[in-house]
């Protein structure tokens, strides 16, 4: 039985990695899941200096997930190089750095320092708010995101995957914007804005007012725009966005994902990508699949 997935030329034993932010470096993990099992592991964002990120209260329950405005809060490029990655390579499974910066020169200085790095792929982490655009993200004007991905692009050493915001009108015409760009690969989707209101106190329960909203009850949304992604373009696609289970996975691998993240589940199950990869095997030993590859994008 094959599960093994290629994206952008990077070779996944199977098609399961961790939502970047929700796994730390994979190390915290590492005593409850074996690395080496995983597809890849997938870090939390690195900018080239250090982040401290959102005041708190800064991550609130809500039905169906979670909001959380951490505000990527991370201790810089030269700590994850020195630190985590010497352990990942270690671990054995392929290496996902997702990369978040306020300006291009940011993002490039990010992807320069880890061009002799043993990372394997890039995740672009086009969500971040532009300084110079008076905030806005990178990843909600399709113009500044083609910009983006032509000026990372042209300086990564190993291939980048732009992960999407799906805070947008038209999500194939971003994709279409990054693919144009030459953009390597896909990740979709990232939160959806949200807010939570603490009626006793009369106040926002989150410092910074709005967060992220993650978890099971953004699935059917993730699931709709990976499928539309899917058919609008023709890089891999990692779909992420409320999956819990293997069954949540087979539904984005059947929609047309290569691969998938688990998130928001790894703080409620610490082994949840392990019971997704056992349930996929589980589910193609029942109905007699011999590659993964018969599932990717088979519903159309």
């Amino acid at each position: 039985m094959n599960l093994s997935v290629n994206i952008a030329g990077v070779t996944m034993k199977n098609p399961v990695t961790t939502g970047s932010g929700t796994f730390g470096s994979g190390e915290e993990f590492s005593e409850f899941v074996d690395l080496s099992a995983l597809g890849a592991v997938t870090t939390k964002g690195v900018a080239n200096v250090p982040w401290p990120g959102n005041p708190t209260p800064r991550i609130a329950e809500v039905y169906g997930g979670m909001l959380n405005a951490i505000g990527l809060q991370n201790p810089g490029i030269d700590v994850m190089i020195e630190r985590d990655l010497p352990m990942l390579q270690k671990a054995g499974a392929a290496v996902i750095v997702n990369v978040c910066g306020k300006s291009e020169k940011d993002y490039v200085e990010v992807v320069e320092r880890l061009s002799d790095q043993p990372v394997d792929l890039l995740e672009i982490n086009v969500s971040c708010p532009n300084v110079k655009e008076g905030g806005i993200a990178f990843g909600q004007d399709p113009k500044a995101l083609h910009h983006i991905t032509k000026e990372v692009k042209a300086k990564a050493k190993q291939p980048i995957i732009m992960k999407l915001s799906p805070n947008v009108t038209d999500i194939t015409e971003m994709a279409r914007a990054a693919v144009d760009a030459g953009t390597d690969g896909l990740s979709l989707i990232n939160t959806l804005t949200g807010m939570k209101i603490d009626i006793e106190k009369r106040d926002f329960v989150l410092a910074n007012k709005t967060g992220g909203m993650s978890g099971p009850a953004i699935k059917p949304v993730a699931l709709r725009m990976v499928y539309q992604v899917a058919n609008a373009v023709d890089v891999p696609i990692i779909g992420m966005g409320g999956i819990s289970t293997a069954e949540d996975a087979l539904e984005f691998i059947m929609a047309g994902a290569t691969a998938v993240s688990v998130g928001t589940a790894n703080f409620m199950n610490p082994a949840a990508t392990i019971d997704v990869i056992e349930g996929i095997k589980d589910y193609m030993k029942r109905h007699q699949i011999e590659d993964i590859q018969e599932l990717i994008g088979c519903v159309k």
